[in-house]
């Protein structure tokens, strides 16, 4: 089994789709890597890509507004990563041969940060991880608890920059997340 820095150094050689091409940094993943909360978003957007870290771009700083001020902080609470580890061109949705081409880093990660919850930021994020014909505005808010995993999903903080009426709803979820991160410490 890779230890986590083993396993980013193998995803720099990943030639398996071809977003490997255009990337400028692989966006593996940031936070503590051992840990009971996991976000998942959908893929690097150019902020990220340039920096080599997820979520640093506008809805990055809209994510960790909201996660501070349930007082989480990447570097004591929680790890982020995403479905794919490249960008994809102009930010689209990673295509199906592009996020199967990265789910066994996903996997991989999960099994070495062994969380207790995985939310998941986005519609594909939702697929990949929760069920794969599933709406993002069917399935937010909701738990599911899985191999051992509690999954909820929620909206993607870009989705919030583009329309703020999911604001609310967004932050309704994250509270949902933190009295499940609470309850579970207890339990801990």
């Amino acid at each position: 089994m890779f230890t986590m820095e083993e396993l980013e150094q193998y995803a720099q050689g990943c030639r398996e789709c071809r977003l490997h091409k255009k990337r400028t940094n692989l966006v593996f993943g940031e936070g503590v890597t051992n840990t009971v909360l996991m976000f998942v978003g959908e893929a690097p957007g150019a902020d990220e890509d340039r920096l080599g870290k997820p979520f640093v771009g506008k809805a990055g700083q809209l994510l960790t507004k909201a996660l501070t001020a349930l007082d989480f902080e990447r570097s004591k609470n929680y790890y982020i990563t995403n479905i794919c580890k490249c960008r994809p061109e102009n930010n689209r949705t990673p295509t199906e041969d592009e996020a199967e081409a990265c789910l066994p880093f996903l996997r991989r990660q999960v099994l070495l940060i062994k969380p207790k919850i995985i939310v998941c930021l986005g519609a594909t994020a939702a697929k990949y991880i929760i069920d794969r014909n599933s709406r993002i505005s069917d399935i937010r808010g909701q738990w599911f608890e899985r191999k051992g995993y509690y999954l909820i999903a929620t909206f993607h903080p870009a989705a919030l920059l583009r329309d703020e009426s999911k604001k609310r709803l967004m932050w309704d979820d994250l509270k949902k997340v933190k009295a499940k991160y609470d309850e579970i410490l207890k339990e801990l």
